[in-house]
């Protein structure tokens, strides 16, 4: 037989799902609920705790219990990285109307915040094993940051390193500003003679870290995915490593493997 906070849990989840209490609406306080159900303040909040491990609500700290609104989807497929290459020698006002980004979520350019940020570091030992350089060998590190106009945390966390003699000749790949870049990463090592051969991605999972929770803003419980991209070139080389920590409540991953016909 269900608990009490358990009922309580099942009334306003279905008052959330049948859109009674719609996204963003403020739910009553814990001793008006406690009033309404007949309960107890502390059963309340073991129902309103369970609601807040399901992503349903927020709670915030001086402002109330609040139903939490539905974020933006996206689909991450193992095609993109071809539909990316496809694109990448194409003029740059067709790279400019669309990117990786609007492909995933259905959303356009104008629905998005794109922040980037670069500096260069000195390659530690990891790193430098990873692309065959000698440890110090300065690397290229780019931060990027993308999220819907309308909503406050990015779709995924992004740190890029590129080897910085390896993209030196064109000067304008060092600079941050000139980002969002049409046609991405793989357009960029192209201006520079770099064709992408293969690209290889591994993924994990894990809990989040307080800062991952918080930046991505992830409901209680809630694990992320780490992704872990290298991408050659024609020659064999290492060219870029990409890391990328991805929301577990909000993003798919759809991998298609083409068989070969007998």
């Amino acid at each position: 037989m269900p608990k009490a906070y358990e009922e309580i849990a099942d009334d306003l989840r279905r008052a959330i799902r049948n859109g009674e209490l719609k996204p963003g609406a403020r739910l009553p306080s814990e001793a008006e609920l406690a009033r309404q159900h007949g309960r107890s303040v502390p059963t309340i909040q073991n129902a309103l705790r369970l609601l807040s491990a399901e992503g349903l609500i927020d709670k915030r700290h001086g402002s109330g219990t609040f139903v939490r609104r539905p974020r933006t989807r996206a689909i991450r497929d193992n095609e993109r990285h071809q539909w990316e290459k496809d694109r990448a020698r194409m003029p740059e006002a067709t790279r400019a109307q669309t990117g990786a980004t609007e492909r995933e979520t259905g959303l356009v350019s104008g629905d998005l915040v794109f922040f980037a940020r670069y500096r260069e570091l000195t390659a530690p030992s990891d790193l430098a094993d990873a692309f065959g350089v000698p440890e110090g060998t300065v690397l290229l590190e780019r931060t990027y940051r993308t999220r819907h106009s309308a909503e406050t945390a990015p779709f995924n966390l992004v740190t890029s390193y590129l080897v910085r003699d390896m993209i030196a000749a064109n000067p304008d790949l060092l600079d941050e500003t000139n980002e969002p870049w049409p046609g991405g990463t793989q357009n960029q090592l192209h201006t520079v003679g770099i064709e992408v051969d293969r690209i290889e991605e591994r993924f994990t999972a894990r809990p989040p870290t307080p800062e991952e929770a918080r930046e991505l803003d992830l409901p209680a419980g809630t694990s992320v995915i780490l992704l872990r991209k290298t991408s050659y070139d024609i020659h064999d080389r290492i060219v870029d490593i990409t890391a990328v920590t991805i929301p577990g409540d909000r993003t798919e991953l759809l991998f298609t493997t083409h068989l070969e016909r007998w």
